[in-house]
């Protein structure tokens, strides 16, 4: 509940279940013996090459070690399409993998109704890059009152508990996307490697960065979780206890570099790679994500962090873009994959989440506090993380993960 739903390796919320880190193999002898090794380690200080190349050098790598990794995703048996939604970063897969030549590429995107006057779609920009590359594309508009009977399904695809409201997006996308390929390179990874996002630019100069971090990344502070937890469950701040001892670690000296090298190697695999990874799963689709080539992260963690954070965050990938796509898509307000319906929780989208939280199963867990929820229930609209979460999403989806899978 603070640090957006991410339960680091190899921690689980489950007592006695582990889950093997990153880049580590595991051997389980016959005779019960484990043997566990890390095989790689991301190098990470942007400071090592500094002063060594111009940013016109830069940012010509940046798009040569692009090319190469979307190149060696495209190997396969069958045709390999994209998730385009019309945001930079899967923009710019769809561009170079034209450049290389690729006829008849299929691309695909998902929209949902607006609530509240905010829109659920991002057709606008997606349909004009499928027009400018000449994509066979695929709009595919999703009404609200679609959303909830597939809920339980996507809950049921989750590994681990993940409140992102755009989980059933992409499930609702895979659906529909594995009826026509079976294989699609996808945009994720790239704000995390490239420094994308908001809270990024105040850590360039910043001189407490695990206060900044934790301001512009947690969904809440400790004061609150005393106030959303009973005191059962109420534990250490644990959250800003890991930042601190990842923060402390060798390499990585400045602020900004400790918060890219952070999200790149926990935040990332623990949320956005392993929302899409189950979600195209749950219906057979390999996706796969050039932006976490492995020496692409290599490359770009040498990038100096100006060049990535630079006016609002992917400099030097927007830079790249300059020469491939149209300025409407470089230069748009950043986007996400809204799911207005989960943020904005009315009608029976409420009911369904009152009927959750008071199961059974749910008041014998005993993990909220009664006139916490209370406060929620009254007015969802009102309480909204500062990454544009439903923080009663957040309590109700850890209930129906933890009822859908009998836990």
């Amino acid at each position: 509940f603070t640090f957006h739903s991410v339960v680091p390796a190899p921690r689980t919320l489950l007592k006695s279940v582990r889950k093997l880190p990153p880049a580590t193999w595991q051997v389980i002898s016959p005779n019960g013996q484990i043997e566990m090794e890390k095989y790689w380690e991301l190098p990470f200080d942007s400071t090592v090459r500094e002063g060594q190349l111009t940013f016109a050098e830069w940012k010509s790598e940046t798009r040569r070690e692009l090319q190469e990794a979307i190149s060696r995703r495209m190997v396969a048996d069958v045709p390999v399409g994209v998730l385009l939604s019309g945001g930079l970063d899967s923009s710019l897969v769809v561009a170079l993998l034209k450049q290389q030549g690729i006829r008849q590429l299929e691309t695909f995107s998902i929209g949902f109704d607006a609530v509240n006057e905010e829109k659920g779609d991002e057709f606008e920009y997606s349909d004009l890059v499928a027009e400018h590359f000449e994509t066979k594309h695929h709009r595919i508009p999703v009404a609200t009152n679609q959303v909830l009977p597939n809920l339980e399904k996507c809950v049921a695809a989750m590994s681990e508990p993940m409140t992102s409201h755009d989980n059933i997006g992409f499930y609702l996308l895979s659906k529909k996307v594995s009826q026509h390929v079976k294989v699609v390179q996808s945009g994720q990874g790239a704000d995390e490697i490239f420094g994308g996002y908001h809270w990024y630019p105040p850590l360039l100069e910043s001189q407490n960065p695990l206060a900044d971090y934790s301001k512009g990344f947690f969904d809440r502070n400790h004061d609150e979780m005393a106030q959303l937890l009973t005191p059962d469950w109420l534990r250490e701040d644990t959250s800003t206890k890991f930042v601190a001892e990842h923060f402390k670690g060798p390499g990585a000296a400045s602020a900004i570099d400790k918060a890219l090298r952070l999200d790149t190697q926990v935040m990332l695999i623990e949320d956005p790679v392993k929302r899409v990874d189950n979600m195209t799963m749950a219906f057979g689709l390999e996706a796969r994500v050039p932006f976490l080539d492995h020496q692409l992260v290599e490359w770009a963690s040498q990038v100096p962090a100006r060049y990535k954070i630079k006016e609002g965050g992917k400099y030097i990938l927007k830079e790249v873009a300059r020469e491939l796509l149209p300025a409407q898509v470089i230069d748009r307000p950043k986007g996400y994959f809204p799911v207005p319906a989960l943020k904005y929780l009315q009608g029976p989208y409420l009911k369904m989440v009152q009927d959750l939280l008071q199961q059974p199963a749910a008041r014998n867990r005993g993990i909220f506090r009664d006139d916490y929820v209370g406060t929620l229930l009254q007015d969802p609209e009102r309480h909204i993380t500062p990454l544009k979460g439903s923080k009663l999403w957040q309590v109700a989806l850890l209930e129906f993960w933890l009822q859908t899978h009998g836990i």
